[in-house]
């Protein structure tokens, strides 16, 4: 009986660990799917996150990409770029307009048709697509209908697999800046799925067969596990900095602190501070949509803000001057007109920086001039002036201290009362009270 039941007991123990065994192998290989989220308008940030995400997901064999998109658009070489990483993938990829409330607006539509399987959550918006320039800008009429040729030639190649009636309406979205909701984008053909989250995303997408570079794959994503893949420090530190009114902050910030170091130099911590704000705001001029004649004027608006540190006697006028020309530069430089609503300024934060920056400016200039008006306490200029006592015929006593002196006119003898006129090297020029 007892051998029996040590048996039994033996089998259990044996049964339970391969079990253990067989789910934790079972786990181990379960395929992750990742998901990548863009949200905003396309950045270069957002392209190498993107670009990164992919790269990740071909690395780990992932069986799938989901990209949850949130877009108002962007840039025509931005949207294109992104578009062929995504038709190139190896790896298939479901684009998922979400959540909702989200939109697929201008360069986002595209993206949405780039990927294998077009989805939306309900409650979203896709459509608007009208091209824009390389700077954010409306289009003249010839390059406007070159542009749109172009977009709607790529529109086309990626809609014709979901039929004509996508393709139509891929072109309206483009010739007319046509937006339609989710269902209106499902009855049309323009996307294959409306999801209302993530885990019906994914009960759906299940047993599905979707073309990859030419070859039919079928997605099994009952049970898959999906990882979210976050941008980095980097990345999110440079998705900031393509913020345009972080932009001007730090445009303002980093004259300011220069012109506080040429003021008063031999600081070091402002010049770095007000430099490496500079240097911030230039990688987001080079990544924002801008206008560069703004530059002009901002460069001018530090020469006259310097310029009144080198001549104090305009009395605050070429700080004025330096204000405004600040506030016009940025305003030039980002609300240009035909620039995107989303790459824009807001004009109050524009015109606080500039009356700030003046403000501050001239407050530097007050202090310096009060500084340069005080009388000197400490030091052989403060003898001047002051009244001594002759103790030998060329000494006298100044200020508590013996001195060697030179009269400036006749001789002085001792007892003399005397008053210190200037200060000659190691002796003090004297004359007699």
């Amino acid at each position: 009986m007892r051998h029996s039941l040590f048996s039994w007991l033996r089998l259990s123990l044996l049964v339970g660990y391969l079990c253990w065994v067989g789910a934790a192998q079972a786990q181990s290989a379960t395929a992750h799917a990742l998901l990548l989220t863009l949200e905003g308008p396309l950045t270069p940030p957002m392209i190498t996150y993107l670009e990164r995400g992919l790269a990740e997901a071909q690395s780990r064999n992932a069986p799938l990409v989901i990209v949850r998109l949130n877009t108002p658009g962007g840039r025509l070489d931005f949207m294109e770029r992104i578009v062929t990483d995504l038709r190139n993938s190896p790896v298939p990829v479901v684009v998922y307009v979400a959540p909702r409330g989200a939109m697929a607006g201008s360069a986002g539509t595209l993206i949405t048709l780039a990927g294998h399987v077009a989805a939306m959550a309900p409650e979203t918006v896709i459509g608007a697509a009208s091209p824009v320039g390389g700077q954010g800008e409306d289009l003249g009429e010839t390059m406007e209908a070159k542009a749109k040729e172009a977009t709607m030639a790529l529109a086309r190649s990626l809609a014709e697999r979901r039929g004509p009636e996508a393709v139509q309406l891929a072109e309206d979205t483009i010739e007319r800046a046509t937006a339609v909701t989710a269902e209106e984008a499902r009855r049309a053909g323009l996307i294959e799925l409306v999801a209302n989250d993530i885990p019906d995303l994914m009960r759906q997408l299940d047993e599905r067969t979707v073309e990859v570079n030419g070859q039919a794959r079928t997605l099994l994503t009952s049970g898959l596990i999906v990882d979210e893949v976050p941008l980095t420090a980097v990345e999110t530190v440079l998705n900031l900095l393509v913020d345009p009114n972080l932009v001007s902050i730090l445009f303002s910030l980093g004259m300011l602190m220069i012109i506080i170091e040429i003021r008063t130099p031999g600081g070091w911590v402002l010049g770095i501070l007000g430099g490496a704000c500079l240097l911030l705001a230039f990688y987001g001029l080079g990544a924002l949509p801008v206008n560069w004649f703004g530059v002009i004027f901002i460069v001018l608006a530090f020469v006259l803000l310097v310029a009144e540190i080198a001549t104090p006697a305009t009395f605050g006028a070429l700080t004025v001057a330096g204000g405004i020309s600040l506030a016009i530069g940025l305003l030039v430089l980002f609300n240009s007109p035909g620039s995107l609503p989303f790459f824009r300024v807001n004009v109050p934060l524009v015109v606080g920086l500039a009356v700030t920056l003046s403000g501050l400016s001239l407050a530097v200039l007050i202090h310096a001039l009060r500084t340069m008006r005080r009388p000197v306490i400490t030091g052989t200029q403060t003898l001047i002036g002051q009244a001594g006592v002759m103790r030998t015929t060329d000494s006298a006593q100044v200020a508590g201290e013996l001195w060697t002196v030179e009269p400036d006119s006749g001789p002085l003898t001792i007892g003399d009362q005397i008053e210190v006129l200037a200060i000659k090297g190691l002796k003090l020029l004297v004359r007699k009270k």
